[in-house]
């Protein structure tokens, strides 16, 4: 059998960290950012953690 192959749009997306755990980006960071707050846009600017009824869907992708 083949080797599994990454999901290339994964693995541009997530990172995983030293204790095992998966950061992503936040959304709503791209474009349409002149109605938006200032703080608002400075925290969506931050790393946070892929949620844990996500996790195993991600893991999959990365074939970790």
């Amino acid at each position: 059998m083949p080797k599994a192959k990454t999901k290339s749009g994964a693995k541009k997306r997530f990172k995983l960290t030293g204790t095992g755990k998966i950061k992503r980006k936040h959304a709503f960071k791209s474009h349409i950012l002149t109605k938006k707050e200032t703080k608002q846009k400075r925290n969506l600017t931050k790393m946070t953690l892929v949620h844990p009824s996500d996790k195993d869907r991600v893991k999959k992708m990365l074939n970790i």
